[in-house]
């Protein structure tokens, strides 16, 4: 069965009984057997969960000790013949002192404890009152071995254990608050995914700033992290436990426990490890150097690595527990902050560059279209921000042969509307001329006729620029650029690219959000307002309008119905780009990100169709002219994307057979 590079995980919080270990045990077996029916390869339970957190100076007791190591026993019991690692809570006795650790546990194993470092000793926090620092074992030489429940084990903070194609560390509750938490140590030498048994109570603003803390770490340690923490029964003789719990995937929560519940329960995500090796891959940063300056190749020694399951037998292909985006470059939450930040960026960007250059004015092809209209906004923008005149803006509209009227009026009425220059210079009779010249048929309506539409329009603006001291602004976007659906040294080429890392999709969205937010125009009388204009442009099926329009005017050439869907190339870029997902693994998220909408035959038909464009198309985007990086994926061949224009599409396409 394939897993797609996932692993399933789980975050449980017991109810608890303090200092009554058969009590608690019977709890996290309970929770344990369900995590063995879903699945699950990872269990992580709060910290000291077989005796309770607040148990105080009975820690000093040798029955609750002893009940400790037995309540382990018989959860060892419980794990037998299951793949399914549990991390579990516990007090551990060794060498006259008394240590705060972790317990990992697969099929009836003890496989090592994981004492915590960092003790708190502040506020309502008096560890070190009882327990000993898990830093006793990093300042000797050597493999400290323990039995503990019946079984001989490892017994340090510096455990790495492999649980099917992951591998995870251990860190426990303060550990993680700690200026260099360990867990930092623990990715850099290997550990995938991080697991915090944790007892962190609560106060007025707490979880805020702890789910802070979560998403920043894992981020930072290009990490999984699966955080449990004590809930309902722990002692609120002074505080309360509401049993926090939340999996996190690279600053992304996946899943998150309700506080405050009354009975146990658990939640489980999907972690895509894959993922987590691909952008660890790409991070130069992070093998390089630990914060004092030594490498991190030499601490790979002080760690002791542990085979202990080979992960529990997951359907992914029934049942996923993650959410897939389907439209990852416009997610749905912050909007309205992204595209103001996206907007932004874009018009500084063009405000710098007109700034730094001084040239006159600027030059754009307006089409009525999609991406010529957000260059046109961005345009706008960018000169009042400079304090110029719009006027200094020449738009220009040049109708070919299958030019429509609704495209014409759009662009037309939005020019008059913002109040820029515009001019209208048709193309139809150097086109003529040119046919002539090369002695095509006009009537043949192939990439000839086609591409020396692009190209008479892209020298009209070039040579315009000229005329007027200007620059000509680049209207294509990264979805073209990444399917190389542009005419080469055509549309392709400009002097300031502001689409260049805008895909198609959030081309829509921004427009789309530049239109409710009532950009200002400066036409004193109009048949339209910019708004209204903008949202039958939004409307317009997306065309480059090269072959002639029907009887009706209509457009005859429809972008998606001969590429694909850009919602779905879009889907495919994202994945194959920031991810680095393979194209089976693509397919699979597809299906479950548009299930309902599209199937495996038209997927499979699709992303064929975005393999083989972009490979054969590279050589378009070795020569891209400047423009602005505004998100995580991006083409420029100075900056994110270097491929080879002759790389073979072959082996790829085969992993979509």
């Amino acid at each position: 069965m394939n897993d797609f590079g996932f692993i399933r995980v789980a975050a449980a919080v017991p109810k608890v009984k303090v200092a009554n270990p058969r009590e608690n045990v019977a709890e996290i077996c309970s929770l344990a057997s369900e995590a063995f029916d879903n699945g699950t390869s990872l269990v992580v339970f709060p910290e000291l969960s077989v005796t309770g957190y607040t148990c105080g100076d009975l820690f000093g007791q040798e029955t609750l000790i002893k009940g400790a190591e037995e309540g382990i026993a018989r959860i060892l019991k419980h794990s037998e013949g299951k793949e399914t690692v549990l991390v579990v809570g516990t007090p551990v006795p060794f060498s006259g002192r008394l240590y705060n650790c972790a317990a990992v546990i697969s099929d009836g194993r003890l496989k090592g404890l994981v004492p915590k470092i960092f003790l708190p000793a502040y506020g309502e926090f008096y560890e070190s009152r009882w327990f000993a620092s898990g830093a006793d074992f990093l300042s000797q030489e050597g493999v400290s071995e323990i039995t503990y429940a019946g079984c001989t084990c490892q017994i340090s903070p510096n455990l790495l254990f492999q649980v099917g194609k992951a591998t995870f560390a251990v860190e426990i509750c303060e550990d993680l608050w700690a200026p260099i938490p360990p867990s930092s140590y623990h990715a850099m030498c290997g550990a995938q995914l991080i697991a915090n048994l944790s007892a962190s109570n609560e106060i007025l603003m707490k979880d805020r700033y702890r789910e802070s803390l979560l998403s920043q770490h894992s981020s930072k340690t290009y990490s999984g992290y699966i955080y449990s923490s004590a809930g309902f029964g722990e002692s609120t003789q002074d505080l309360v436990y509401a049993g926090a719990a939340s999996i996190w995937e690279i600053g992304q929560k996946l899943s998150s426990r309700q506080r405050y519940q009354t009975k146990s329960s658990m939640i489980c995500a999907d972690i895509d490890v894959e993922r987590i090796d691909n952008l660890r891959r790409k991070s130069t940063s992070f093998h390089s150097i630990s914060p004092d300056g030594t490498p991190v190749s030499a601490y790979r020694g002080m760690y002791e690595r542990i085979a202990v399951s080979q992960g529990a037998d997951t359907d992914f292909g029934q049942k996923l527990l993650r959410q897939v985006e389907a439209h990852p470059f416009v997610p749905e939450n912050e909007i309205d902050y992204r595209c103001s930040e996206i907007f932004s960026m874009q018009v500084t960007g063009l405000a710098t560059r007109l700034s730094h250059i001084g040239c006159k004015s600027a030059v754009i092809g307006i089409s009525g279209g999609l991406d010529s209209t957000l260059a046109l906004l961005v345009a706008v923008k960018a000169f009042d921000e400079l304090g110029w005149s719009r006027k200094r803006i020449i738009g220009v509209t040049m109708p070919g042969y299958g030019t429509t009227s609704r495209t014409k009026n759009n662009a037309s009425d939005l020019m008059e509307e913002l109040g820029i220059s515009s001019r209208e210079i048709s193309i139809v009779a150097a086109c003529d001329q040119h046919f002539k010249d090369l002695g095509h048929d006009s009537s043949v309506h192939d990439v000839t006729y086609e591409n020396s539409q692009a190209r008479e329009r892209t020298q009209i603006l070039m040579d315009l620029a000229n005329k007027e001291g200007g620059i000509v602004i680049g209207t294509g976007d990264l979805s073209e650029l990444a399917l190389g659906w542009a005419t080469y040294n055509g549309d392709h080429m400009s002097m300031y690219g502001v689409n260049a890392s805008i895909p198609k999709t959030l081309v829509r969205s921004l427009v789309k959000w530049v239109a409710e937010n009532k950009i200002e125009g400066e036409a004193k009388e109009s048949r339209r307002s910019a708004s209204e204009i903008l949202k039958d442009i939004i409307d317009t099926p997306i065309s480059p309008e090269l072959l002639p329009a029907d009887k009706d005017g209509n457009i005859t050439q429809v972008t998606e119905d001969f590429v694909g869907p850009y919602e779905l190339h879009d889907f495919f870029l994202y994945n194959f780009i920031k991810c680095g997902y393979n194209p089976r693994k693509i397919e699979f998220l597809a299906l479950k990100a548009f299930e309902g909408q599209y199937d495996k035959a038209t997927i499979d038909k699709w992303l064929k169709t975005f393999v083989r464009r972009f490979f054969n198309q590279q050589f378009k985007r070795s020569c891209l002219p400047d423009g602005p990086k505004v998100g995580s994926v991006c083409l420029s061949p100075r900056g994110d994307w270097r491929m080879p224009s002759d790389a073979s599409v072959g082996y790829f396409l085969e992993q979509i057979e």
